[in-house]
């Protein structure tokens, strides 16, 4: 069982869950972040799954952009987590459409109709794009002091950035008007291999062609969200007392240039790996 700790730390130093078990739906449970859930959260939450095609565990499969099919899986919730969408910065506005603006709000809708209290959202870094685009690769180094903080002004890189922003708007347009507390988790470089030096690192920031493979690997060092570190984050969203959040999700890297400090003051997120310096 993974414990989501250092080395040193118990189950008993784990803080406990707020009141009892509560039943969390996964969507997009079938994804690389859906899966970092169901490994290292199940044995805190009651996990249901949403997924889009039939999976190897229960799940309920159906699209997100068809409201009607999605219905079911929300009856009995306690919160969601939402992962569910197309992943990749260079999507088509067609996708982005279909998957992370219709079924993003068909997902709030949902929750809403069967009155869970809690939506933890998967928006990106790709929501504020354009500043690390404009500064790289120099706001990678160890020296430069920028720091794109939750209060920046949005400025999307892409659709995929757009759409980002689309679904933090609406899941504030939730938590106002619906009382849905609601958490959007602008999230780093989760990698497969979770590992910040491999091979997987040159195949990051293909939006940005210019960058050299030297480049590249700084990037990683410094946007490195390990995937404990990424069930911890999700984790810290689900149990934290708060109405509306924005926040990043980086983990402790030598380098940082997305502010965790809302992460850390509104939610209690303390990231503990950290890519090598």
């Amino acid at each position: 069982m993974d414990l989501l700790r250092d080395p040193d730390r118990t189950p008993d130093d784990l803080p406990a869950a707020a009141g009892h078990l509560r039943r969390v739906l996964v969507t997009g449970a079938e994804g690389l972040i859906g899966g970092i859930v169901r490994r290292h959260l199940a044995d805190r939450y009651d996990l249901s799954a949403l997924t889009l095609a039939p999976a190897d565990f229960p799940s309920h499969v159906a699209d997100i952009a068809d409201i009607d099919a999605i219905r079911p899986a929300f009856a009995g919730v306690d919160a969601v987590v939402h992962m569910a969408g197309t992943p990749h910065v260079s999507s088509s506005w067609e996708e982005v459409l279909h998957s992370n603006i219709v079924g993003t709000r068909n997902v709030l809708e949902a929750a809403r109709e069967a009155g869970v209290g809690c939506v933890v959202l998967a928006s990106s870094n790709h929501a504020v794009g354009m500043y690390e685009i404009e500064a790289a690769p120099a706001i990678y180094a160890d020296d430069d002091p920028r720091v794109i903080d939750e209060w920046a002004e949005v400025r999307p890189d892409s659709d995929y950035g757009a759409g980002k922003v689309f679904a933090e708007a609406l899941g504030r347009m939730y938590a106002d008007r619906f009382g849905m507390r609601v958490v959007c988790l602008r999230i780093g470089s989760v990698v497969a291999d979770d590992d910040p030096t491999g091979a997987s690192v040159l195949a990051t920031a293909a939006w940005m062609p210019w960058l050299t493979d030297a480049d590249r690997r700084a990037r990683l060092r410094a946007t490195w969200l390990s995937h404990r570190d990424c069930a911890e984050l999700i984790r810290c969203a689900l149990d934290a007392d708060v109405a509306f959040a924005i926040v990043y999700g980086v983990s402790d890297n030598p380098r940082r240039f997305w502010s965790l400090d809302s992460a850390q003051d509104l939610l209690g997120f303390v990231p503990h790996d950290r890519a090598p310096g």
